[in-house]
């Protein structure tokens, strides 16, 4: 265990602009969930090879809906069941160029009240009665300029959810025809770019962390830690839910178990 403020730097050498928050407690995590597989299975992640893992996992569209409400959810709950109040959707975009998979980021505006100059998925709060894909779909839309008649949503990843307080957020899979261009709207995004899912599986880009804080958190284990991960990337880092997400979709493609399937997450 150490105290936060005396933990070293996060990939020595990065530079990235953010400024992530500071847990009361902090000790090393886990090495990356696929670091003992050789470079052939840490590439060649096309576009069907994703649609096969989601087949797979059950997380297809054409045959496994989104999950819903309290019940469908319970899983990935870290709390008791209670109506979701507040929702919202992302979209994981990805194209294939030279045989690799790429995926749509953004860097949020600074100048936005949460979550400013995190890097994220295109995405946001659902409007009233619109489904999670409708969403993500009119979130990337407006986000970065996503062409809508290029996109076509395939699957789902596990919903984050926090019954203690009314919320999810469901990741919605889609795959593009082609790069896109991006054209990112300046009041919610400060940059758009995209990145390589052989790019975040390569060594000494995944780092594993457990924060703890003094006010127990909901999907903690016996010791009050909870798994943080973090991902480098050319000029930023991706961490919290949208590194969740990528790892999750990441362990599918890999043929690794996710950690935190079996963790319930607030």
């Amino acid at each position: 265990m150490a105290r936060s403020d005396d933990w070293p730097a996060r990939f020595p050498g990065h530079v990235f602009p953010q400024v992530i928050p500071v847990p009361d407690d902090i000790q090393s995590g886990s090495p990356a969930p696929w670091s003992h597989l050789n470079e052939t299975s840490r590439s060649g992640f096309t576009l069907e090879r994703i649609e096969n893992s989601l087949r797979n996992a059950n997380r297809h569209l054409d045959d496994f809906p989104l999950p819903g409400d309290p019940v469908e959810m319970a899983a990935v709950a870290d709390a008791k069941k209670q109506e979701i109040t507040r929702r919202s959707a992302v979209l994981v975009a990805l194209f294939e160029e030279d045989g690799e998979a790429h995926v749509v980021l953004t860097r949020r505006s600074f100048e936005m009240r949460h979550h400013r100059g995190e890097v994220a998925l295109p995405g946001g709060r659902s409007d009233l009665d619109e489904t999670p894909v409708a969403t993500a779909l009119r979130e990337a839309q407006e986000e970065v300029g996503l062409n809508l008649s290029e996109v076509r949503t395939i699957g789902w990843l596990s919903p984050i959810v926090t019954f203690a307080s009314g919320s999810a957020i469901w990741p919605v899979v889609a795959v593009l025809d082609r790069r896109p261009e991006l054209v990112p709207d300046p009041i919610e995004v400060d940059r758009a770019f995209t990145i390589s899912l052989k790019d975040l599986v390569a060594d000494e880009k995944f780092l594993e962390e457990r924060w703890r804080r003094d006010l127990a958190r909901p999907g903690s284990d016996e010791e009050g830690y909870f798994p943080l991960y973090f991902f480098a990337v050319p000029g930023d880092i991706i961490w919290g839910a949208t590194a969740r997400v990528l790892t999750e979709l990441l362990c599918l493609l890999c043929e690794v178990p996710w950690p935190d399937a079996n963790r319930s997450w607030g």
